[in-house]
């Protein structure tokens, strides 16, 4: 048999199954901190389907349990370190203005 119509063969390479970040007994709620801080970046941000591998009805369930706890004070909406190390960089001078005439 010629190599170019040799069917299409899988490599029989194995490789570790991941598992789920959410297990069946884990509850995806707003309370839920721990879960909920798993997926959030650094900067407050939602991680997408494919860092997280969540099915999208997982995904849907954490994004509505972050807003909802957003909403309710219990997370940041961004995380402000940064912030506050630029307006500690950028002092300004509290003197009066002059007006040139």
């Amino acid at each position: 048999m010629d190599k170019s119509k040799r069917p299409f063969l899988k490599s029989k390479r194995s490789f570790r199954r991941r598992l789920p970040p959410i297990g069946s007994g884990d509850r995806i709620d707003y309370r839920n901190m721990s879960l909920i801080s798993r997926f959030i970046s650094e900067q407050g941000k939602i991680l997408s389907r494919r860092v997280n591998r969540l099915t999208l009805k997982q995904q849907r369930l954490i994004t509505i349990a972050i807003k909802q706890a957003r909403i309710l004070s219990s997370l940041p909406f961004l995380n402000n370190e940064k912030q506050f190390e630029r307006t500690e960089s950028t002092s300004r001078t509290a003197g009066p203005r002059t007006r040139n005439k």
